[in-house]
């Protein structure tokens, strides 16, 4: 099946370098290519495009309020959004996971991950340059001060298994072998997951576990 992909990038020399990485794999294509991002919203919302690659800093609407926009919470039937910054700044990576991105990838990291992250998006996994993905996790694990304890969703004790090894950067395939149980086990734990915690994406789960306490700090 080809993954059909919106490219969002205020730089056309950018824009073209990322058509060429994705569209030498045999099962990516690039659909459209937005200049700014009101115009990235409006295509991405004609086309309905599989992933949507989205730079931080555009004219008329950042990338962040692109995400919201696409896939920000209210949005109904959202779009699967992974967002491209030179910039490995905090405010950007919580901005963007917070308005619903199933990814955050720095333009840096190379053509293998930027196309590891289209497709786990494409299939509802999500992916975070590993430089950036623990600091913002723990971050999320500091004290927040009076008010900032929650009563816990009823997560059974094989569903809060799950949540930390997914929190620690696990895949679905080391999630199963570690908890020998099937793959096919580990989504459907993830789809209850979600449901119970009222969360879209694996992102959004592995930060609920940092921010919560679930997971070691220490890992």
């Amino acid at each position: 099946m080809t993954i059909t992909v919106l490219l969002a990038d205020d730089q056309a020399m950018i824009r073209s370098g990322l058509r060429l990485i994705l569209e030498d794999q045999p099962d990516i294509e690039v659909v459209a290519e937005a200049a700014d991002g009101a115009e990235a919203v409006s295509l991405a919302r004609r086309l309905r495009p599989d992933v949507c690659l989205v730079d931080v800093r555009m004219p008329c609407l950042n990338g962040i309020e692109v995400t919201r926009a696409l896939a920000g919470p209210g949005v109904r039937d959202p779009l699967r959004v992974v967002v491209v910054t030179t910039f490995d700044l905090d405010e950007y990576v919580h901005g963007a996971l917070r308005s619903g991105a199933v990814g955050f990838i720095l333009k840096d990291a190379g053509p293998t991950l930027l196309v590891e992250a289209v497709r786990a998006a494409a299939v509802g996994d999500a992916l975070v340059s590993p430089s950036v993905t623990l600091r913002l996790l723990r971050q999320l694990a500091e004290p927040r001060g009076p008010g900032g304890g929650k009563e816990l969703p009823p997560l059974s004790e094989r569903e809060l298994e799950v949540v930390r090894s997914l929190a620690r950067g696990r895949t679905n395939q080391e999630i199963a072998g570690e908890l020998f149980i099937s793959l096919s086990t580990v989504k459907s734990h993830l789809s209850a997951i979600q449901g119970k915690l009222g969360v879209r994406n694996r992102v959004a789960i592995a930060a609920w576990a940092w921010e919560n306490r679930v997971v070691d700090s220490t890992v």
